[in-house]
């Protein structure tokens, strides 16, 4: 099967099910923060009903929408596309170090382990340009971290995920790279291409409905970690991408931008990055 019959629904399916599968949803939360939250947020929709007087046709439609939402299993791209930007900001506010941003529907734990200098793993005819993406890891005090994790995944020069669209191989694009006794890591991929989030799903629709694009612009997904450090997890982008102004996830910052130059064989592109963890314990 061919990355060309990838669906919203397949793909939404398979980003439900990894949530459910890896993510702790077991928090407490007392009754009365639950009350605060909730209450708040109906309040925010009753209040957008009387004041944009909604009629019975929105607000039939509005369930209709929702209902479909779910039949696609679109929750954790409606969410991490239009939600998790202000989540993020709010976590994130008092954070010393590199900036974070969000994590998005395609993350999958356990990719496999490689030193550094490393490659990610790819097919053989993988299509995109080359990108060394190289840098060091340290602490807010300069001090390297060696041995850290720099887990980095990305799409594919057609906008497809590994694990989120068939035909990909399992790892494809995906790996977790250790940092060497300096904290310097090298890693060796392919320069993703800008991408349309799913659109013949429910948030499809209502991207059409409300006349609004659906791209986000080429980036690298990361999350960096080292003992006793605070884990990051953030994506960065590319200087070039024409979606840098107008994300439809919201999720771009100034800090988070590379700007590639050419190899000196002239057969790809290379930048450096580096990432400085804040001191406390991995999330």
């Amino acid at each position: 099967m061919s990355v060309e019959t990838a669906t919203a629904a397949a793909s939404g399916a398979n980003a439900t099910e990894k949530f459910r599968l890896n993510k702790s949803v077991g928090a407490q939360v007392s009754a009365e923060r639950v009350n605060q939250l909730a209450s708040r947020a109906i309040k925010a929709l009753v209040d957008t009903v009387t004041e944009e007087k909604v009629t019975y046709d929105e607000y039939n439609a509005l369930k209709a929408w929702l209902i479909r939402v779910g039949e696609d299993g679109e929750w954790p791209l409606f969410l991490d596309v239009w939600i998790e930007h202000a989540v993020e900001e709010v976590a994130n506010a008092d954070r010393e170090g590199s900036k974070g941003t969000i994590e998005g529907p395609y993350y999958v734990p356990g990719s496999p382990v490689l030193q550094s200098p490393a490659t990610l793993p790819q097919r053989e005819d993988e299509a995109g340009t080359p990108l060394l993406f190289q840098g060091r890891v340290t602490n807010v005090n300069g001090e390297a971290l060696p041995g850290a994790h720099v887990e980095i995944w990305h799409a594919d020069d057609a906008g497809f995920y590994s694990q989120f669209a068939p035909g990909i191989p399992e790892w494809n694009l995906r790996g977790t790279v250790v940092a060497d006794d300096q904290g310097f890591y090298q890693i060796n991929t392919l320069q993703p291409a800008p991408y349309q989030i799913p659109t013949d799903g429910a948030c499809g629709q209502l991207i059409s409905a409300a006349g609004w694009h659906a791209w986000r612009p080429a980036h690298l997904h990361l999350k960096v970690s080292a003992p006793e450090h605070q884990l990051i997890t953030t994506q960065l982008y590319f200087t070039s991408d024409e979606h840098l102004s107008d994300d439809i996830a919201s999720a771009v910052k100034p800090e988070l931008i590379l700007d590639p130059k050419p190899t000196a064989d002239g057969k790809g592109r290379e930048v450096s990055y580096d990432f400085v963890l804040a001191p406390g314990t991995a999330e």
